[in-house]
């Protein structure tokens, strides 16, 4: 009997990937784990049956909610990441000399502890000595918050469920007064092609928009995320994501990436004409 994973991405669309097996079922106190083999995406993580990520298309997630914000500001020393349970930005992150203290806040430690075991592509660098963990809500957590981080990376999962409160005014706002004088804040920022998606979309990016003097949103194709077509949001007190890109310094770094560079980082910032204007009607 052939093994299926399904996910509904309208009442009308869905994705499914032939599995070869199930390695992981569990249910957390927020949500239900489960991890999947296939022959075509290799393992994958979902949550509540939506899909986290596979090891065949998760660098473009993690390359791009990381690499552009480094690249624009080469004096971010202090991170915080939300989210991001699975170890990816952490991976990203580590690959960066001059970041001195990285502070992963993930709500469900089971997340963290199943990717250990059976996502170490992923979960590779939690061991890094500039890594802190915290078991705790991400909302929580950023209230006390002022004035410390250089970079935010809120790798939440879609608005609902866990992740719904990293989509309000008010997270938004504690993510601004957080920041220093130079801060940026990365977000993935769903998709704008499905209606219930654009929705969420147009939520987060007016609320970002009234709390950041400089709020931009770019793109990437992601083949396992709702249309492949995915946004994330950028939002700085002071950095323009384009003009202020510091190519040759970024590529002095000597990062390897199979997704991001520069010239793709330019071009991630020029939308599709529906998208922009899906964008200014709630500007």
């Amino acid at each position: 009997m052939e093994l299926w994973f399904s996910e509904l991405h309208t009442p009308n669309v869905k994705l499914s990937i032939k599995v070869d097996r199930q390695l992981y079922s569990g249910q957390s106190e927020f949500q239900r784990i489960d991890i999947f083999e296939s022959k075509e995406f290799g393992r994958f993580l979902t949550l509540d049956g939506y899909m986290m990520l596979t090891e065949k298309d998760e660098f473009i997630y993690h390359e791009m909610i990381t690499h552009v914000p480094m690249a624009v500001n080469q004096n971010i020393r202090n991170v915080l990441v939300i989210g991001a349970g699975d170890g990816g930005v952490i991976r990203e992150l580590t690959c960066y000399e001059n970041i001195e203290n990285i502070d992963l806040v993930e709500i469900d430690e089971m997340v963290i502890d199943v990717c250990k075991q059976y996502l170490p592509q992923t979960a590779c660098c939690f061991y890094d000595p500039r890594v802190n963990i915290y078991i705790e809500d991400g909302v929580k957590y950023i209230r006390s918050c002022e004035n410390q981080y250089d970079l935010i990376i809120v790798d939440s999962t879609d608005p609902f469920g866990p992740g719904e409160g990293l989509f309000t005014k008010e997270f938004y706002g504690s993510c601004f007064k957080a920041l220093r004088a130079d801060g940026i804040m990365v977000n993935q920022h769903e998709s704008p092609f499905y209606e219930d998606d654009v929705q969420a979309m147009q939520r987060a990016h007016k609320r970002i928009v009234e709390c950041f003097p400089i709020s931009r949103v770019y793109q990437a194709h992601i083949p396992t995320y709702p249309s492949g077509h995915w946004l994330f949001g950028f939002a700085s007190k002071k950095y323009h994501p384009v003009a202020d890109l510091k190519e040759a310094v970024w590529k002095q770094n000597g990062i390897k990436t199979k997704y991001y560079n520069p010239k793709l980082h330019v071009g991630a910032f020029y939308l599709p004409t529906y998208v922009e204007e899906l964008l200014k009607s709630v500007e």
